[in-house]
């Protein structure tokens, strides 16, 4: 019971630190979480905005309809209008019932497609990077850069194991080589699988794509401010399916360049 507390407790003060002048963003799984994290990118934002306007309208619709039905049982029972029982149906509200759901399905069609669009489609990226699931760690590799040997920057990301984890870093979710990108910076992931199926998923920035063998699937996003942001695999692969987590570095065009060259240099 204390521990519930203690998780009602942060989630609250996180609530709260939103809300002061120094904005506290929420860019990693948190305990108890009910919501979605803050966004990072467009695709992400518009994800929420359309989820949250089609709970409002969900709200909306349950309360009426909870309604209607007390409204009915209350002011149509049998004993207080003895005629009701003559009448077998409507055809009026049996059409109203049965249009209107329909009417509403196309509604939320309409700015679902348009997501769903802007998610698959791929604009004139601006750099490339390839994801490749492994069992269980992903490799990636920045291949429109070369080091002094003509190679495309290549690198392995394992899970920081529990035992060497550091202050401020989660259990999990940090890896020893984090994927370093620019901000505002249109970016195209590249995700394949080296042996069975994974998935390249990262909620704050609203990604989230198969990686399968022998197959190229792309997706890509911009990252609109500096941080730090956590994925994982999210299909199922192995014994070890949980413990290869994503880490996705947002940083300055400037910082990068400068991560860049360390990396040419190794």
């Amino acid at each position: 019971m204390q521990s519930l507390f203690a998780n009602l407790f942060v989630v609250f003060f996180g609530i709260f630190a939103t809300m002061m002048p120094g904005v506290v963003y929420n860019d990693a799984p948190q305990p108890w979480q009910v919501g979605f994290q803050d966004g990072a990118s467009p695709i992400n934002e518009g994800i929420a905005e359309l989820f949250h306007s089609v709970f409002f309208y969900l709200i909306v619709i349950v309360v009426g309809v909870f309604w209607a039905i007390y409204s009915v049982v209350k002011n149509f029972h049998q004993s207080r209008s003895p005629i009701i029982h003559h009448f077998s149906h409507g055809t009026v509200i049996e059409l109203v019932w049965t249009i209107s759901p329909a009417l509403l399905l196309v509604a939320i069609a309409f700015p679902s497609f348009k997501l769903l669009y802007l998610t698959d489609e791929v604009f004139t990226p601006s750099m490339t990077v390839k994801a490749a699931g492994h069992q269980w760690y992903w490799s990636y590799e920045y291949s429109d850069f070369l080091n002094e040997d003509g190679e495309s920057i290549e690198f392995d990301s394992y899970m920081v194991p529990e035992s060497d984890l550091e202050d401020g870093q989660f259990r999990l979710l940090d890896v020893d080589n984090n994927v370093v990108v620019p901000v505002d910076t249109n970016i195209r992931f590249i995700v394949t699988g080296q042996d069975v199926i994974h998935s390249f998923a990262v909620p704050s920035l609203g990604i989230k794509v198969d990686g399968i063998p022998g197959r190229l699937n792309q997706v890509s996003t911009i990252v609109e401010r500096e941080g730090l942001f956590y994925g994982q695999c999210s299909e199922l692969c192995g014994v070890l399916h949980g413990f290869m987590p994503i880490c996705i570095e947002a940083v300055s065009p400037e910082k990068y360049l400068e991560w860049m060259d360390q990396m040419a240099d190794e």
